[in-house]
């Protein structure tokens, strides 16, 4: 995310915002790497017990506020939007704990069709190849869907500055088969084409009813879900340095003309 925090206050709204949680410009994020994140939630200690809209930096890779330990936050990244209401791990985020989780884009990496049938089935899959950047058309905030979760640190003293996490996931849906809004000249067609999944991206008419936290009806929530509409998205291919997250840099969303690496396009 490259962005500014003080532009992602005015888009949202928000109304709280601590300078001394911002976060560097960051063009490669890797699970456990810290995020910035809008929610709705009261503020410690106030005597207002009223949710306010807040600019957080958040952990990505959620722990279950029930967790023995944080061990387990690198493998839940992700929730799948289809089943989120159901699942131990997420459901009681999603049903008071949501969050929207700012980006300028996300990367995925283009795989063979054989590699791509086993990834599908859940099997174990071989090394990805070409990457391409997703981003919106217009240049827009890609706000994608989470969800974040507290959990104590029993380890620690209570006014240890590390004995509260505070960890996010990213909801996921099937990715869109439609043509992409701009698609490249040699590659894919459309968003399907890379990868079967795809973070789920909350329109601006969305935004304040996933963040209410008293919002709680399972069914409403669930319509929240919903793809956005077709064709917003372009994607083009990017060098293979952002397949190494040690690399990280602007360079990294330099626009390739063609894939670096061959695949099945």
């Amino acid at each position: 995310m490259s962005r500014r925090p003080e532009d992602l206050v005015g888009i949202f709204g928000v109304q709280k915002w601590e300078p001394a949680e911002t976060l560097a410009p960051d063009w490669n994020v890797a699970p456990t790497k810290g995020v910035h994140a809008i929610l709705e939630h009261p503020l410690k200690d106030a005597e207002d017990p009223r949710p306010v809209r807040q600019l957080r930096t958040l952990k990505w890779g959620l722990v279950p506020s029930w967790a023995n330990s944080p061990e387990g936050a690198a493998r839940m990244i992700n929730a799948r939007s289809e089943t989120v209401h159901e699942r131990p791990s997420f459901r009681r985020a999603f049903a008071s704990r949501r969050c929207v989780l700012p980006a300028d884009g996300y990367y995925e990496w283009v795989t063979g069709e054989a590699e791509r049938e086993l990834e599908e089935r859940g099997r174990r899959k071989r090394a990805r190849k070409q990457p391409y950047f997703v981003t919106p058309v217009d240049g827009s905030v890609f706000a994608m869907a989470g969800l974040y979760e507290f959990w104590r640190d029993r380890t620690l003293p209570d006014d240890h500055p590390s004995a509260w996490w505070v960890t996010c996931a990213i909801l996921t849906t099937e990715a869109e088969r439609a043509p992409l809004g701009v698609a490249p000249a040699d590659g894919p067609r459309s968003l399907a084409d890379i990868h079967p999944r795809m973070p789920l991206m909350l329109t601006p008419d969305r935004w304040d009813a996933w963040l209410d936290p008293a919002h709680t009806d399972p069914a409403a929530l669930r319509a929240l879900l919903e793809p956005p509409p077709e064709g917003l998205m372009r994607a083009y291919a990017v060098g293979t340095a952002v397949s190494n997250v040690r690399n990280n840099g602007p360079e990294l969303l330099t626009e390739w003309e063609g894939p670096e690496e061959a695949t099945l396009f």
